[in-house]
């Protein structure tokens, strides 16, 4: 791996370096093994008071924190910075431009230029790719699909009748997109299916990651915003609409018709009842049970029901005490007793 000069990393990452600007670095690397040929971050209090035992060659660092001992690069924020320098040592792997032999190809394809298409691909009819889309093993693409420019799907994902992709979106393996929604109509004795004749609507720089499951609107569309992450294992019903640069972390399940504003986060195992709003910038605890619309800044947590998070941490403190409040409480019930067989409770 070629050696770079900490002063091209600092140009990079509009950094300020307080130290040696000549240093060579190789690579970068985690705060707790990184080497001398190696630039880390300490983006957070903890690391910050470890770095005067830190082996790396540099460390990213916010701009107000200062050790004259150690080469530093101050910058503004320090775990961006550090996602920039690992693209920069680790850019993705190359696409092997073309299709391969055993992909299979519909009618009517359409596919911009430097377009991979890989082993046992399927391609439906009327499908569109844009420029450098990467289509890796096992993929299937529906009847009708709309993929834009610098699209990567991995392997055994599904893409469904319909839906809509926008520019620079990450795939992960065995996502399906575009499957039926929960929807059934019960006469008392059986379930009947309720046809499922929308879409879904990706829109730029999303990333979603693997085996989640994105269905298909019931009429309309089911939207995910520019700059959603998912994380894996994440369920997205029929009519959902997701506001931009919002994240949903492992496991979260969200049911028909619930809209996310902008900039919420909703952590590991949060489940969504149907019909909700969760407001621009709200924050769902893990594991919490969304039975009301939250609202915009509002933090929630956790278990079920929700419950604003600093009334959970006072709930929370007062549950180891709960033997002792149970005690007082009989002893109180006692007394009352006696009064009562005495006469005081007149």
């Amino acid at each position: 791996m070629t050696q770079v000069p900490l002063s091209e990393i600092a140009r990079m990452v509009n950094g300020f370096i307080i130290g040696d600007a000549e240093k060579m670095i190789r690579t970068a690397g985690p705060f707790e093994t990184a080497e001398s040929d190696m630039i880390t971050v300490a983006g957070s209090a903890m690391f910050l008071k470890q770095i005067a035992g830190s082996r790396a060659g540099a460390v990213l660092v916010p701009r107000d924190f200062q050790l004259e001992t150690r080469t530093l690069v101050q910058v503004d924020q320090p775990m961006v910075a550090f996602a920039k320098v690992m693209q920069f040592f680790y850019p993705p792997a190359a696409a092997p431009i073309g299709v391969h032999r055993s992909a299979v190809i519909g009618e009517k394809f359409s596919a911009g230029d430097q377009v991979a298409v890989g082993p046992h691909v399927v391609i439906g009819d009327e499908v569109t790719l844009g420029d450098r889309v990467w289509l890796q093993a096992g993929v299937v693409i529906g009847d009708q699909v709309s993929i834009g420019n610098d699209v990567v799907i991995y392997p055994n994902v599904t893409v469904l009748q319909g839906c809509v992709i926008a520019d620079r979106v990450i795939i992960h393996a065995g996502t399906v997109i575009g499957s039926d929604g929960f929807g059934f109509a019960p006469d008392g004795r059986a379930y009947h299916k309720i046809p499922h004749t929308g879409s879904v609507q990706i829109d730029d720089d999303v990333e979603i990651g693997a085996n989640n499951t994105i269905d298909r609107a019931t009429f309309g569309k089911t939207v995910i915003g520019r700059g959603v992450k998912t994380d894996n294992l994440v369920h997205i019903a029929h009519n959902v609409v997701i506001g931009q640069n919002s994240v949903l972390v492992a496991q979260v399940g969200i049911s028909g018709s619930v809209t996310i504003g902008k900039n919420a986060i909703l952590a590991g195992q949060a489940g969504v009842a149907g019909h909700l709003h969760i407001g621009d910038g709200a924050t769902v605890g893990p594991q919490t049970g969304v039975g009301k619309s939250v609202a915009d800044g509002q933090i929630v947590s956790s278990g079920i029901p929700q419950m604003p998070h600093r009334l959970w941490l006072r709930v929370q403190r007062l549950i180891p005490k709960l033997p002792e409040f149970s005690k007082k409480l009989a002893l109180l019930e006692k007394k009352l007793q006696t009064l009562e067989k005495n006469g005081g409770g007149k």
